[in-house]
């Protein structure tokens, strides 16, 4: 299945782009696609205990099933008032 990742803030720099397209098993999660990330973009590993996943507008769980087609954000963590 294909996926469409977007990275934001300092993980653009982190992997040198805003967004890309990922093929993976049907059967993959939310921490296949960032194993699979990670591998490839080893800067970007360095943030694995603070980024934050969503799938479209919903926030996710590293064990959230991934389906065809589907929008995942990665960000790293917001602060501010």
């Amino acid at each position: 299945m294909k996926i469409d990742v977007q990275f934001f803030a300092r993980l653009k720099d982190a992997t040198g782009t805003t967004q890309l397209t990922r093929e993976l098993p049907d059967a993959a999660r939310v921490s296949d696609l960032l194993a699979l990330l990670y591998r490839e973009f080893s800067e970007l590993e360095k943030w694995d205990a603070h980024i934050r996943v969503a799938v479209g507008v919903e926030w996710v769980a590293l064990d959230h099933a991934l389906h065809d087609g589907d929008a995942v954000s990665i960000m790293p963590p917001v602060s501010g008032g």
